[in-house]
C-alpha cells in the first residue's frame, strides 16, 4: 500500500470529517503495510484542527515484518504505544496486535482469526487491506463495531456479499470492481438488524471533565489517578496517610521485568506487556533523574539447571526478539552484573530499578489531580443520584462521584460489600527487606540487578538493597532480626561476598503486600453479589464501582499496564490487553471459576 492509497483508505471511511469534535474516535485497522497507514492517519490527524481530542488506533498485523513508524518491538501480544500529547492536549494512541501464531510461522489467515478473537472494542471506523476474509471473520468485525461505524476496504474481489451477512450496507458510492483487477476499494457502514448485548454489563462511561474518586495513594493509586487524568478526567485521590506512598510503594527501590515461560501463558503474556509498557513509562523519568533508578537491563538467574543454548532456544521458538531478553551464559552474566555468578540468566535489557515514592510523587503532580491525604474513608454507599459516597467514620460525606476506583490494597475489601468479594481468594503477606549502607565493611555492588532466590540492586546512593522475606498471614510490622539474617544470606549468594555480622544494626523496612491466588491482579469493575456465569465478561457489576488491587510485588511492573486497563474499563476505550488476559485480570474471574465448577 502506497502513502496516496493510505489516503484514500482513510477518506473513503470518512475520516477525517467522521472525528471532529469527538471527544474520542476508535479506529480498527487490521492488515499489512502499516508504515504508510500510520503516517497518512497521523497526517491527516495532527493536521486537523477539528480533531478528536483522543484518537485510539488498534492496528492488527496480518503479516510478521516489524512496524518501524511504530518503533515497535517485534513482539508477540498487544502492546500500547502512546504518543506525546499536542499542544491542546490532543493525543494519539496505538494500540499493536501481533498474533503469535505469526511468531512461529503460521499462516496470516490463522493470525488474523486469532487476532480478531483477542479485541475487545467498539470500533467507529474500519480499515481493512489483505487477504484471508470469509464469512466467520466478516461476522466477527461486525461484533467489533460501533453503532453506526464505517468501513473501508482494499480488499479482494468477493467481499460485499460478506460484509452484507455481518451487518454491513455498502454505500451506493461503492466503485464497481473491475474484471480485470484482484482488488477493489469498498466503503460501507454499520447497520445491523440488531445490536448485540455488550460483553460486560457495567454501566456508562465517565463523559469528559466527570470527577473520579481513586481511593489509596501508593503506586496503584497514583499510576491509575494519572492515566485517568490523560483521559480527560477530574480526579480526586482520599489517602488516609498523611503523605502518599507510605505501604510497599515506600520501599527505597524496587525491580521491574518480564518473564519467559515456555508455554508462554497467560502470566508470561501479560507480565510481557506490562513490561514493556513500564520501560515506555519509566524510561524518561529514569534519564532526566526525575526518579532515582536505572533502565540498563537486570539479570534474572536461571537454576533449573537449564543451559544458555536451550534457554535462547526456547526464546526463539516463542519470537520473542533479543531487545526484550537474551539468554546470557554463566561468563556473560558474571560480566554484566559484576559479580562472581555461576549460572546462566535471563538479560532483560529495558528492565531495572527505580524509586516506586518517587513515581508515586510525579504521578500525583499531574494536571487534573487533587490529592487529600490524612481522609481515612470508613465506608462507601451510593446515594438516590446514582453516586458513590465516601463516608468517614462518623457518616459525614468526605467525596462522591460517579465512579470510585479502590486501590487500597488489604483495606480494599473492607469497603466493599462481603458479598461481593466472596468469591475472591486474596491474601496478605509480609515481606522485609535490608539495606547495606555504602560505608559498609566489603560492600560489592552489582552493576545491574540480579533476581534468583531473592535479588540485590544498586542503589543511587552507593547502597545496596537485598531481600525480600515472604512471610503469608504474618501481621508482624516490625523489623525481625532472622529475616535481617535471611536477606543477608540472599546478599552473600548472589554477590559471593562476605556479609556482615548477623547483628550489625542495618536499615530495614517491612511492608505487606495483597496477592490473589493466581498471582495475578485485580483490575476492572466490582461484581453484583448476585451475579453468576461462566464467563467474567458475562457477569453484571455494580456500575461506577472499580478496583485496581493485589499487586503484589511485581507493583512497579505491572501498574502503568493495569492503569491503563482501568482507565479503559472508566471511560468505555478499548483495553490494552487481548480478551483473555483482560478475562485473566478481571475481579469477576473468581465468580466465574466458581460457575465452571458448580457445572462442571
Amino acid at each position: 500500500m502506497t502513502h496516496d492509497d493510505a489516503r484514500r483508505l482513510l477518506q473513503a471511511a470518512g475520516l477525517p470529517e467522521r472525528w471532529a469534535g469527538r471527544e474520542r474516535f476508535v479506529l480498527l485497522a487490521v492488515g499489512g503495510h502499516a508504515d504508510a497507514l500510520l503516517a497518512a492517519l497521523r497526517q491527516a490527524w495532527e493536521g486537523d484542527a477539528q480533531r478528536c481530542r483522543r484518537l485510539q488506533v488498534v492496528l492488527l498485523l496480518t503479516e510478521a515484518q516489524p512496524v518501524t513508524a511504530a518503533d515497535a518491538p517485534s513482539v508477540p501480544g498487544q502492546q500500547r504505544l502512546p504518543a506525546p500529547p499536542l499542544a491542546d492536549g490532543s493525543a494519539m494512541t496505538l494500540d499493536l496486535l501481533r498474533p503469535p501464531s505469526l511468531q512461529v510461522g503460521r499462516g496470516a489467515h490463522e493470525g488474523l482469526r486469532e487476532g480478531l478473537r483477542a479485541l475487545r472494542l467498539q470500533a467507529d471506523a474500519l480499515l481493512l487491506a489483505g487477504n484471508g476474509w470469509d464469512e466467520h471473520l466478516l461476522r466477527r468485525l461486525g461484533s467489533l463495531a460501533a453503532p453506526q461505524a464505517t468501513l473501508a476496504a482494499f480488499t479482494p474481489q468477493g467481499l460485499p456479499a460478506g460484509l452484507q451477512a455481518a451487518g454491513f450496507r455498502l454505500q451506493a458510492g461503492t466503485p464497481p470492481q473491475p474484471q480485470a483487477r484482484t482488488t477493489a476499494w469498498l466503503q460501507a457502514d454499520f447497520a445491523p438488524r440488531f445490536v448485540p448485548r455488550p460483553e460486560a454489563a457495567t454501566g456508562p462511561a465517565a463523559p469528559p471533565g466527570d470527577e473520579v474518586l481513586v481511593l489509596g495513594a501508593g503506586l496503584a493509586g497514583a499510576t491509575c489517578a494519572q492515566a485517568l487524568a490523560r483521559a480527560g478526567l477530574r480526579v480526586t485521590v482520599l489517602e488516609r496517610h498523611a503523605l502518599p506512598a507510605q505501604q510497599a510503594s515506600g520501599n527505597p527501590g524496587g525491580l521491574f521485568h518480564g518473564i519467559v515461560n515456555a508455554q508462554d501463558g497467560l502470566h508470561a503474556r501479560f507480565n510481557r506487556a506490562a513490561a514493556l509498557l513500564a520501560a515506555r513509562s519509566y524510561r524518561s523519568l529514569i534519564e532526566s533523574t526525575i526518579v532515582p533508578g536505572a533502565i540498563d537491563g537486570l539479570l534474572r538467574l536461571q537454576a533449573d539447571g537449564m543451559g544458555a543454548a536451550a534457554m535462547q532456544a526456547q526464546a526463539d521458538a516463542l519470537g520473542l526478539p533479543t531487545d526484550y531478553v537474551q539468554a546470557v551464559d554463566a561468563a556473560t552474566a558474571a560480566a554484566l552484573a559484576g559479580l562472581p555468578l555461576q549460572v546462566p540468566a535471563w538479560f532483560y535489557p529495558a528492565g531495572g530499578w527505580l524509586n516506586p515514592r518517587a513515581v508515586v510523587a510525579q504521578c500525583l503532580a499531574q494536571p487534573g489531580i487533587t490529592l487529600r491525604t490524612g481522609v481515612a474513608v470508613a465506608r462507601l454507599q451510593q446515594a438516590e443520584d446514582g453516586r458513590w459516597q465516601a463516608l468517614d467514620g462518623e457518616g459525614q460525606v468526605l467525596a462522591q462521584a460517579s465512579q470510585v476506583v479502590l486501590c487500597a490494597a488489604h483495606d480494599t475489601l473492607a469497603l466493599l460489600p462481603p458479598a461481593c468479594t466472596a468469591d475472591w481468594k486474596l491474601g496478605r503477606q509480609r515481606g522485609q527487606l535490608t539495606v547495606l549502607p555504602a560505608g559498609t565493611t566489603g560492600l560489592r555492588r552489582p552493576l545491574r540487578p540480579v533476581a534468583g532466590g531473592g535479588y540485590v540492586l544498586p542503589l543511587a546512593d552507593g547502597a545496596v538493597l537485598c531481600g525480600a522475606t515472604a512471610q503469608p498471614g504474618d501481621d508482624h510490622a516490625g523489623l525481625r532480626a532472622q529475616d535481617q539474617t535471611a536477606n543477608l544470606a540472599r546478599y552473600a549468594a548472589l554477590t559471593g561476598a562476605e556479609p556482615p555480622p548477623a547483628d550489625t544494626p542495618l536499615p530495614g523496612r517491612t511492608a505487606f503486600r495483597l496477592l490473589a491466588d493466581d498471582r495475578l491482579p485485580l483490575v476492572g469493575p466490582v461484581p453484583q453479589p448476585s451475579a453468576r456465569h461462566e464467563q467474567p465478561r458475562r457477569i453484571a457489576r455494580l456500575p461506577g464501582l472499580l478496583v485496581c488491587t493485589a499487586l503484589g510485588s511485581r507493583g512497579i511492573t505491572w501498574a502503568p499496564l493495569a492503569a491503563e486497563l482501568l482507565t479503559a474499563w472508566v471511560t468505555g476505550g478499548p483495553p490494552p490487553l487481548e480478551a483473555d488476559l483482560v478475562d485473566a485480570l478481571d475481579p469477576a474471574r473468581f465468580v466465574a471459576r466458581r460457575a465452571r465448577k458448580s457445572t462442571g
